[in-house]
């Protein structure tokens, strides 16, 4: 049974998987309508931010290096363009950056594997490359692009229990005592990404680095689906210790944020997109199973989840590190959260899993 868990919690969190998107995400309806172009298009975020801008009426084009799959099979009348690229150089697909209002790079290869060395220097050159890439566009555009919001991770921060990490006050990982390796690398890469970014000679256009944490939806794939079918089986319990904390954003709150960063020209440089409350992984999967109705979940210790995740050829750092992360800068500039709270957040997801379920 344990094994069981290890296989679901360990293996199947695929933060690239292709996904439907919610009809209920939330936009700003008075918001002029924008051309945007949105690197890395085709992975579960970048799928919901396309759809969510498309059906907002904005002109989507999607930088993919997987062209097929950036058109789902279960959806072909996408609300947006696709234009392949390599991620690394210079080509025809430069001309779309050329006037647009809005440059988006999600791009990056999933973290959802063991670092070994080679899958570790595809994990920070397909970052640096194509943050890279993207900037000589922008450098070269006739019309230059006047906002690139650029993905980064909340995983930039320290492993800490004590505070939370804001943009201000956070403390940037790597040097913690006894760090494993595996959680530096993260860290490096994270560091070296927005580096890419800052080194960047864009003058005309602002430059905003996205740490986000978890984006959580109801959608096949997604990470809230992998940890509802953990408490659907009952094995939704303690991960390790249980007092790593988690941090998220629901998938309506990740969208509006970026539509408020879009808006909002005073806002550059490192944004934290995390709901305000962080929370113990003990109690953000208690909460999970009360959302859901599961009166009791099995637990799995630290060497099971490092077993599991050997197994699984992923990464434990993605369960076992603690991410207190909290949004001081989004917060400070106005805005507010439709899903603040996760109690909240997991009885709606719940709700709309369910009904995409029937």
């Amino acid at each position: 049974m344990f094994d069981f868990w290890h296989l679901f919690c360990a293996g199947l969190i695929r933060l690239d998987a292709p996904l439907l998107v919610s009809n209920t995400l939330l936009y700003n309806a008075n918001m002029k309508k924008m051309r945007v172009v949105l690197a890395g298009g085709s992975g579960q975020v970048g799928t919901i931010l396309a759809r969510a801008l498309g059906e907002a009426g904005h002109s989507v084009t999607v930088l993919s290096r997987r062209p097929k799959e950036a058109l789902p099979q279960w959806y072909r009348n996408v609300p947006w363009r696709i234009v392949p690229w390599d991620a690394r150089t210079i080509g025809d697909w430069a001309t779309e950056i050329d006037g647009v209002d809005a440059v988006i790079n999600l791009a990056g290869r999933s973290v959802n594997c063991r670092y070994t060395p080679e899958n570790q220097k595809v994990i920070l050159s397909s970052r640096v490359d194509s943050t890279r890439t993207i900037g000589e566009a922008i450098a070269q555009a006739k019309h230059p692009p006047p906002v690139w919001l650029q993905m980064s991770t909340a995983t930039i921060y320290a492993h800490r229990y004590d505070a939370a990490n804001g943009e201000y006050s956070g403390v940037i990982g790597g040097t913690e005592p006894n760090v494993p390796n595996v959680w530096a690398f993260s860290i490096e890469v994270a560091k070296a990404w927005e580096d890419a970014l800052d080194q960047a000679r864009t003058p005309q256009t602002r430059k905003v680095a996205l740490r986000s944490a978890m984006v959580m939806s109801p959608d096949k794939g997604g990470v809230f689906d992998t940890l509802l079918t953990l408490v659907r089986l009952g094995l939704g319990g303690t991960s390790g210790n249980g007092k790593q904390y988690v941090s998220w954003i629901h998938e309506a709150d990740f969208v509006r944020a970026v539509l408020h960063l879009l808006a909002h020209p005073d806002m550059s440089g490192a944004v934290n997109l995390a709901s305000p409350n962080p929370l113990p992984n003990a109690l953000f999967m208690k909460l999970l199973r009360d959302a859901w109705g599961m009166p009791l979940g099995l637990p799995a210790t630290d060497w099971m989840l490092e077993i599991g995740a050997r197994v699984l050829k992923t990464e434990s750092e993605l369960i076992l590190k603690s991410r207190r992360v909290v949004p001081t800068r989004l917060q400070q500039s106005g805005f507010t959260f439709e899903y603040g709270n996760w109690d909240a957040a997991a009885k709606e997801l719940c709700q709309r899993w369910r009904s995409k379920s029937r």
